[in-house]
């Protein structure tokens, strides 16, 4: 177990990462000559543009990992997606799903993790983290219902924990998510759709002084398709400046969001086999909640042949508060078991990094160092309440928490066909909690070491081979690091957890592009975790799990036939076990195995384009000795529209394309119904919405 210990590096490490660096940095001042690193450029294809052409970023760097890639904007939202997380299933081998209303963050499934609501998966949009510690619904939640499809730019996908700039939650996989600076044309976009679907987007770039001002605004609205209707009221905004371009310039953005909803959570099967309810109804229809997210971010960013200086800062507010009711009658057969979540918080962060470029040993070589520090201050709470009517309160908390995290990583390219990629981070970690139960409150410190190496050969006849292994972390809620009693009776005790939680993995790799059009990599890796630890929300208590490891494949292809058509097919698989030894079992509950996927697009830039998506979600144990699975579910989206020469396009998209009677998620636990003389084990679902359709009318201008 490493929990929050300090890993000592060898020696030899640290002091060939810092002669490399001395290296580096004196050849730069030496040499006037700019650094080239070769290597295979990893992009999906591009489609017909949907959106506006736009100073989106383009990849630079070369792929250190088989498994890592950059998409466009334009590609993401080639294929028709019903929310707005599900355009990040374009990283391949990621499930997103949702089991409790349209403004509650998704539930991520990736490399044979149910990721929950991001534990595991970092993502960031604008250089802002979008994952929240240290939260009232669960560590690592990732809420991007504030992201405005059409103003992506780029995504740049990474797995696996082999990436020195990737901290907290990234040890799954980590997605870095950059917006529009500017578009070329204006746009403006209505929506009207199946079970009370309305959306109307206007975005708008112009010329102001020496950079480009954007705006934009969207109102969504929507009923859907269960006996309690969503009731779901959103609105975005964003407004940004920006001058010159990604890798030399600066950008400032405002962002707001705003939601409200009621949900239809999972309900117990037996509920809809015994014909309480039907498929798509509710034993609480007073669930649901509100979220609101403002944010204020910048980036300045300059380069030239000897170096590459980037600064990025943000502050973010946010409130969520959740009504939610997943056990009915268990615990209280009087009112039930509805309990309240409120997280209110302000975040502070800050990513620099400067890059030196030069030779080292004579070879072209670059060095990135790099400090990452944030700080939240969090109000959060758990309540029992009765249609939405507060009864009692299960704890109360008020959170700082902060973070420091460094970094440096070297590529040099030894010869024309290898290079090797070393890098290192240490991150800091401090918190006080101030609890309503005084024996809860106290404080927490932690701080790991997480070294990273990668090799690659090639390109050999458009191909490279990639070896890569690395630590990694995630940070646990803070409450289970200084709790002592549970916080529903203040008397049983209760075990602290550690603070930061050690992963490990490896992955090889190759990628080729042998194929005219066709970008195709295979990838084998393993994680390690040291303990999943959970922070139950729905309790207020930390529950420590078991060691696990996870082995797996995964078979990406984007294949760009020719300029009107391009397919897309991803497959993957993971083994996912706990590794001690228990009688329960070994298998880890709720992880995915097999996943695939398959888009193809169509059109060019004017007339006729479409696009088909299918995506299959195998097969996953709900509990440990895998006698109760989750069932493989089958999904089609299709689209098809037309594109006019003055800018018109007209689409229609179809959701659930066959009506497929599945499940959005699935969970095995004990609950109670209204009138049951005593607790059953039964499984839970939230079924795939039916078969809908939307229509859109935009325009460029």
């Amino acid at each position: 177990m490493f929990g929050c210990r300090r890993w000592h590096l060898p020696g030899y490490f640290l002091v060939g990462l810092a002669a490399s660096a001395f290296a580096t940095s004196a050849a730069a001042q030496s040499s006037s000559s700019p650094t080239q690193l070769p290597h295979i450029e990893v992009t999906a294809p591009l489609p017909a543009p949907r959106s506006p052409p736009s100073s989106a970023p383009t990849p630079t760097q070369p792929a250190t990992a088989a498994s890592e890639l950059s998409v466009t904007g334009e590609t993401m939202t080639a294929v028709p997606a019903s929310r707005p997380g599900e355009f990040l299933e374009t990283a391949p081998g990621l499930v997103i799903t949702q089991h409790s209303g349209e403004g509650k963050a998704n539930q991520y499934f990736l490399r044979g993790f149910n990721l929950d609501h991001g534990t595991d998966l970092a993502i960031t949009i604008d250089g802002m983290s979008v994952n929240m510690r240290t939260h009232g619904h669960g560590q690592g939640y990732a809420d991007v219902n504030f992201l405005i499809p059409e103003l992506i730019g780029a995504m740049r996908v990474r797995k696996g924990p082999y990436y020195a700039d990737e901290g907290d939650f990234s040890s799954a996989g980590a997605l870095r998510i950059d917006l529009l600076d500017r578009l070329k044309k204006n746009l403006i976009e209505g929506t009207v759709g199946s079970f009370g679907y309305r959306r109307v987007l206007a975005a708008n770039s112009t010329q102001v002084g020496a950079g480009s001002l954007l705006g934009a605004l969207e109102v969504n609205t929507y009923e859907g398709p269960w006996e309690v209707p969503d009731n779901v009221r959103k609105f975005n905004g964003v407004l940004r400046y920006s001058q010159g371009t990604q890798s030399d310039g600066f950008s400032l953005s405002a962002m707001g969001y705003s939601n409200k909803w009621t949900s239809t959570d999972q309900v117990a099967q037996r509920a809809i086999d015994t014909g309480a309810i039907g498929r798509l109804g509710s034993l609480d229809p007073t669930d649901g909640g509100k979220s609101e997210r403002y944010s204020l971010s910048g980036r300045w960013s300059r380069s030239d042949e000897r170096s590459a200086t980037r600064v990025e800062a943000y502050a973010i507010k946010s409130s969520l508060t959740l009504f939610n009711n997943f056990t009915y009658f268990l615990d209280d057969p009087v009112n039930g078991d509805q309990f309240s979540q409120t997280d209110k918080r302000d975040v502070f962060g800050v990513n620099a990094s400067h890059t030196l470029k030069g030779h080292l040993a004579g070879r072209p070589s670059e060095t990135t160092f790099g400090i990452q520090g944030r700080y939240d201050d969090i109000q959060i709470g758990l309540f029992k309440t009765f249609e939405r009517m507060t009864l009692s309160t299960v704890r109360d908390d008020g959170v700082k928490e902060s973070s420091v995290g460094l970094y440096a990583q070297n590529t040099t390219r030894w010869t024309n066909w290898f290079r090797t990629i070393a890098g290192i981070r240490n991150d800091w970690y401090t918190a006080q909690v101030n609890s309503d139960t005084a024996v809860n409150s106290g404080n927490a410190n932690g701080s790991i070491a997480s070294p990273k190496f990668g090799v690659v050969f090639g390109p050999f006849a458009k191909t490279e081979l990639f070896l890569n292994a690395g630590y990694g972390f995630h940070s646990n809620d803070v409450r289970g690091s200084t709790i002592t009693v549970d916080p529903n009776d203040k008397v049983t005790p209760v075990q602290r957890t550690p603070l930061l939680v050690r992963s490990k993995g490896a992955e090889v790799g190759v990628r080729t592009q042998a194929i005219k059009g066709l970008d195709s990599a295979l990838a084998f890796f393993v994680l390690d975790f040291a303990s999943e630890l959970l922070f139950v929300g729905d309790a207020g208590t930390t529950e420590p799990s078991r060691p696990s490891r996870r082995v797996g494949v995964e078979w990406t292809n984007h294949y760009h036939v020719n300029s009107w058509l391009g397919i897309n097919f991803d497959v993957s698989y993971t083994r996912a076990r706990f590794i001690d030894s228990d009688p329960v079992g070994n298998y880890i509950p709720g992880a995915p195995t097999a996943v695939a996927s398959l888009a193809v697009l169509l059109g060019e830039d004017k007339g006729w384009f479409g696009a088909l998506k299918l995506r299959y979600f195998g097969l996953r144990p709900l509990i440990e000795d895998n006698s109760v699975q989750a069932g493989a579910s089958v999904l089609v989206n299709a689209r098809i529209g037309y594109k006019f020469d003055n800018g018109v396009r007209v689409q229609l998209d179809a959701f659930n394309l066959f009506n497929a009677k599945t499940n959005q998620i699935e969970y095995f636990y004990e609950s109670r119904l209204r009138g049951e003389p005593a607790s059953v084990f039964d499984r839970h679902i939230h079924p795939v919405e039916p078969l809908a359709v939307r229509l859109t009318l935009a325009a460029q201008y």
